[in-house]
C-alpha cells in the first residue's frame, strides 16, 4: 500500500509538465542548425575561383521575373564578396551550426544546463536583432525578435521554477 504524499514540500514541476514547450523550441533549434550547415557547405564549396564563377555565371543566366533588380544585385554582392570571403562565412555558419545544435540536443532531452544556455545565447543576439528590426525594418527581422525573446521569457520561467530532485 503506497504511502500518502506529504502536502508540506513545496510543488516542485513536473519532469514532463514543459516537455512539450521544449521539443518545439529544440525542433526549431535544429531546424536553425541544418540549414547554417547547408550554407557552411555551400560557402566551403564556394572557396574556389572555378566553383564561384560557375555560380556567378548560373546566376547571369537565370531567368528570373524580376531580372534586372533581384539577380543582379545577388551577382554584385557575390562579386564583392569574393571566393575568399566564403570560407569565413563557412566558418561562422558552421560555428552556428554546432551552438543551435547543442541547444536542440539539451533541450529535446530536458536538460537544465539546455534552458540557461539557450536563454544565454539566444538573448546575446537580441541587441543586433533589436537593431537590425529598427534601422533595417522588415517583417521577418521583427518576427524573429518577437520569437526570440518569447523563447528567453519562456525558458527563464521554466529554468527558475523548483524542480523534484532525480
Amino acid at each position: 500500500m503506497p504511502l500518502p504524499e506529504s502536502t508540506d514540500a513545496p510543488a516542485a514541476t513536473a519532469p514532463g509538465q514543459h516537455h512539450a514547450g521544449l521539443r518545439v523550441i529544440a525542433v526549431y533549434e535544429l531546424i536553425k542548425t541544418g540549414c547554417l550547415l547547408l550554407v557552411a557547405m555551400a560557402a566551403f564549396h564556394l572557396d574556389t575561383q572555378q566553383n564561384f564563377e560557375a555560380l556567378v555565371r548560373w546566376l547571369e543566366h537565370l531567368s528570373l521575373a524580376d531580372s534586372n533588380g533581384l539577380r543582379w544585385k545577388l551577382v554584385e554582392l557575390l562579386q564583392d564578396f569574393g571566393p575568399s570571403q566564403f570560407v569565413a562565412i563557412g566558418a561562422v555558419a558552421l560555428g552556428y551550426a554546432v551552438l543551435f545544435g547543442i541547444e536542440g540536443v539539451g533541450l529535446w532531452l530536458g536538460k537544465y544546463w539546455a534552458e540557461w544556455f539557450t536563454v544565454i545565447a539566444t538573448g546575446s543576439l537580441i541587441p543586433l536583432e533589436l537593431y537590425e528590426t529598427l534601422y533595417h525594418f522588415g517583417w521577418l527581422k521583427l518576427a524573429t525578435l518577437v520569437g526570440n525573446v518569447a523563447i528567453i521569457v519562456y525558458l527563464v520561467r521554466i529554468a527558475l521554477q523548483p524542480r523534484s530532485p532525480h
